[in-house]
C-alpha cells in the first residue's frame, strides 16, 4: 500500500516513520509512506500557501488553487484522498478496515483556520479523529496511517489485531501477564488453568461486561447470537443491571 501525506510540515513525520511497528511495516515492503510538502506547489514568491478570509474573520485560509495543484500532482486513478478535518465523519475501526485495502491512500493535512470550501470537491472523503480541534492535520493523519498500517499484511500478527478493542464490535477483554501475584492483585484462575473452552467463555464474558460498563452504546448495533445473549443477562445480573 502506498500512503501520501500532504502537509505544511513534513518534519512532524520524520519519528512516526523511523520507529516501532511503522518502520518495519516499511522495511518489510508492506507499505510506503510518501511526506510532500504542499509550499512546493505554491508559486508565490515567499511560496505561501494560504490567505485571508474573504468576508473577513480570524486566521488564514489555505488556498485552493495551490492545495489542488499538490493533490493533482501526487494522486492517480487509484489514489483515495481523505481530508483531515473536525468536519469529517467519525474516524472509527470500520473505516480503518476499509481504508487498509485501497491501493493508494492520500491524507491532506490542514492548518490555521481551514481550508477553502472549493478544496472539497477535489477529496474522496473526510474524516475527523474527534469532536476537538488540533493545531493542524498533521497528528490526526498519523492516528489513521498508524491504524490503517497495522491491518496491513504482515505489519503485526493478524490474531494481534483480530481482537482488538472495536474489531469485534466489542471492547477487548482484559489482559494479564506476569508476575501472577502482584500486591495481592491476582490473574483470575482460569487463564491459568489451559482449558482453552472455560478461557474463552471467560474472555467473551469479560469483553461482554467491560462494554457493558464502559460503552454500552456499542451493544445497541452489536449483533448477538444466542450463547452471547445468555452470557450479557449474565452480567446484567452480576452487575445489577
Amino acid at each position: 500500500m502506498k500512503i501520501k501525506i500532504l502537509t505544511l510540515f513534513p518534519n512532524m513525520f520524520t519519528e512516526f516513520k523511523g520507529e516501532s511497528i511503522i518502520k518495519r511495516a516499511i522495511d518489510k515492503g508492506v507499505c510506503s509512506i510518501e511526506i510532500i510538502d504542499i509550499r512546493q506547489y505554491s508559486h508565490l514568491k515567499h511560496k505561501n500557501v494560504d490567505d485571508t478570509p474573504c468576508g473577513g474573520g480570524a486566521g488564514m485560509v489555505l488556498k485552493v488553487d495551490i492545495v489542488t495543484k499538490a493533490i493533482r500532482e501526487n494522486a492517480n486513478s487509484n489514489s483515495y484522498i481523505a481530508m483531515m478535518t473536525p468536519q469529517g465523519r467519525q474516524y472509527n475501526q470500520e473505516i480503518a478496515i476499509d481504508l487498509s485495502k485501497k491501493e493508494e491512500l492520500i491524507l491532506l493535512c490542514g492548518h490555521y483556520e481551514g481550508f477553502d470550501e472549493r478544496i472539497r470537491a477535489f477529496v474522496d472523503d473526510e474524516i475527523s479523529i474527534g469532536d476537538y480541534v488540533l493545531t493542524g492535520g498533521e497528528l490526526a493523519s498519523m492516528v489513521v496511517a498508524d491504524s490503517v498500517i497495522r491491518l496491513l499484511g504482515d505489519a503485526i500478527r493478524k490474531e494481534s489485531y483480530e481482537d482488538d478493542s472495536f474489531s469485534t464490535g466489542l471492547l477487548e477483554y482484559p489482559q494479564y501477564t506476569r508476575p501472577i501475584d502482584f500486591e495481592g492483585m491476582k490473574v483470575p484462575e482460569v487463564l491459568l488453568n489451559g482449558n482453552h473452552k472455560e478461557i474463552n467463555y471467560f474472555r467473551k464474558k469479560e469483553s461482554l461486561r467491560k462494554t457493558l460498563k464502559r460503552r454500552p452504546d456499542l451493544l445497541n448495533k452489536y449483533s448477538f447470537s444466542e450463547e452471547e445473549i445468555k452470557i450479557l443477562n449474565e452480567v446484567k445480573k452480576e452487575e445489577n443491571f
